[in-house]
């Protein structure tokens, strides 16, 4: 199972093309994500599916033990 409690640098976020997804997008924005390229667009035969890349500026990067912060 993934440690999600820290942040990723990167997050590619994808489901259909809805209010929710853009929530979900707004949302990471707001906790400091940027956008990374052009959103994809694709249709399954049923609704229209879009992924969204998002980076952190800085990502935060894991400390070794003994290892002093900057």
């Amino acid at each position: 199972m993934s440690d999600f409690t820290k942040p990723l640098g990167y997050r590619l976020i994808t489901g259909p093309d809805d209010a929710e997804f853009c929530a979900r997008v707004s949302a990471l924005l707001d906790q400091g994500y940027e956008l990374h390229g052009s959103p994809a667009l694709t249709f399954d035969g049923e609704r229209v599916i879009a992924a969204q890349a998002l980076v952190l500026p800085h990502p935060v990067r894991s400390q070794a033990p003994g290892e002093s912060a900057m």
